[in-house]
């Protein structure tokens, strides 16, 4: 299937690893120019240079942490104009109630709400000026099932989602469309951490804890960065300009749910 992307150019945020990079890596198959960007400047070069041999696009990588202004600036000028947006943010730590402050809220609603909103005030004009455009934000299954342990992620990714809810509609009669994927559990660093989490309270061994979340799990498994990317990919494609302000689960059926 052609998805229309040949010459579009993306911006894709956290992409040296894990969900951001299939993310990255489905789109430069698609075509067009690409900048990423991420913390670590090594990961990041390893990724971008990945690209540019498998599919022969052009890849800006500017190594900065976009969750603060200065970083989110130098992103923002290396990108320029750019007809798709992908946000990505690693999610706060898990915890319970009582272990949170007012300053962690504040670091999570800063990195998983504001960020990707300053991002799409950015770069929407430009997107709306031009007729065509495509945001997609990577949030969490928690959006749809808050997750008890995740109190932190399920405040800031709500916030960003009613964000979403009503944005989406004001924007899409210029030819833009902005959707969520909500991701579930994935073999990424995130994952881990959180099997992690549970084999340290149950006192069971890290493959113990994975098997447990995995056969919770309709699927039977962990999902895949480069399932998660198509997913993207679609979602920026020309294909999906009638798809607004959705939240598209990617769980393997974890959330049980009829809507």
């Amino acid at each position: 299937m052609d998805l229309g992307l040949k010459g579009k150019r993306a911006l894709v945020t956290a992409s040296s690893k894990r969900l951001g990079r299939g993310c990255a890596m489905a789109l430069a198959e698609a075509g067009g120019e690409r900048v990423l960007n991420a913390r670590g400047a090594e990961a990041l070069a390893a990724t971008a240079a990945e690209i540019r041999a498998k599919f022969g696009v052009q890849v800006i990588e500017v190594a900065a942490d976009v969750t603060s202004p200065e970083g989110r600036a130098m992103v923002l000028a290396a990108a320029g104009g750019v007809d798709i947006l992908v946000t990505n943010a690693g999610g706060p730590p898990p915890g319970v109630w009582s272990d949170w402050s007012r300053d962690d809220f504040i670091r999570a609603i800063d990195a998983n709400m504001l960020t990707p909103i300053a991002l799409m005030q950015a770069c929407l004009p430009g997107m709306i000026a031009k007729g065509w455009g495509r945001v997609v934000n990577i949030t969490s299954q928690s959006v749809k099932a808050p997750i008890p342990s995740l109190g932190l992620s399920n405040t800031a990714r709500a916030g960003l989602t009613g964000f979403v809810a009503g944005t989406s509609r004001q924007v899409a009669s210029h030819g833009v469309t902005i959707n969520n994927l909500l991701p579930g559990s994935h073999d990424t660093d995130r994952g881990r951490a959180l099997d992690a989490g549970l084999a340290k309270a149950r006192g069971v061994s890290l493959e113990q804890a994975h098997a447990e979340r995995a056969v919770g799990i309709p699927a039977g498994r962990y999902g895949t960065s480069e399932e998660f990317g198509a997913m993207c990919a679609f979602l920026c494609s020309q294909h999906a300009g009638f798809i607004v302000g959705q939240n598209i689960l990617l769980d393997g059926g974890a959330t049980n749910s009829t809507l």
